[in-house]
């Protein structure tokens, strides 16, 4: 079928689905969509929250304020706009340089993973943190971030079933020529290959997220001694006061 779809999702919600699996245009796609919405003039009343993912957006909305059809009527005139597999990339959003401690205690599959990929661990290393990736999405736990894309050799799937304990925060987490970077413990499927000292999930503060979608992260290799000197106050800090 093709895409753009809409779909309800339940009394209180739509979903519009750009594609069926992950690509630079979905992606592309959603983050503009999801800046329509965010952007509407006039603003689109009974609007609650619009979540990006992968390759499509919820639109939760207060049914007591907006009028489901009128909302999906929004969408579809929107949608059939344009050519959305031609929607250029978004303008970037902030630019990271994330620490890792790489391989040992802190990235035991290191070895595995550079085994899949035909490279020795040096090389994983080298070409993982040369890579430029863009946060495509939070989800699945609180601040866990995607990211994406990682050169071919990394196009490995993710084991056939979920670890028995859980990763720490900050675990550096690869398979399908993705990175996950969880911010809260969760048991997974992906392949660790490293760890940051950077919370990125800090419920305290007023923005409580490091990263955001269209955000790009290269991730820098330290030593474990340098990871116990590291301090993430500055990084913090150019999250809280740059402008979103």
């Amino acid at each position: 079928m093709s895409h753009p779809r809409i779909f309800a999702a339940g009394d209180q919600a739509l979903l519009v689905e750009f594609g069926n699996t992950y690509s630079k245009s979905v992606s592309n796609a959603v983050m503009a969509f999801e800046r329509m919405l965010q952007g509407a003039r006039p603003p689109l009343a009974g609007l609650v929250e619009t979540v990006p993912t992968l390759r499509s957006v919820l639109i939760q909305f207060d049914p007591i304020v907006m009028k489901p059809q009128l909302l999906e009527d929004w969408c579809r005139k929107t949608i059939e706009s344009q050519d959305w597999n031609q929607i250029p990339a978004p303008e970037e959003g902030r630019q990271w340089q994330i620490p890792v401690i790489y391989g040992g205690e802190n990235g035991s599959d290191l070895a595995a993973v550079a085994d899949m990929a035909g490279l020795t661990e040096s090389q994983l290393i080298e070409s993982h943190s040369a890579a430029e990736l863009t946060v495509l999405c939070l989800g699945f736990s609180p601040g866990l971030a995607y990211l994406a894309e990682l050169p071919k050799a990394f196009a490995i799937p993710r084991r056939k079933a979920y670890s028995k304990r859980p990763v720490p925060p900050g675990s550096i987490l690869i398979a399908n020529q993705q990175t996950v970077l969880p911010a809260t413990p969760i048991q997974t499927g992906w392949w660790c290959i490293g760890m940051t000292p950077v919370p990125t999930f800090m419920p305290t503060r007023p923005e409580p997220f490091l990263l955001s979608p269209s955000d790009t992260v290269r991730f820098q290799p330290i030593s474990k001694a340098e990871s116990v000197k590291f301090d993430s106050e500055p990084l913090w800090d150019a999250r809280q006061n740059e402008p979103t």
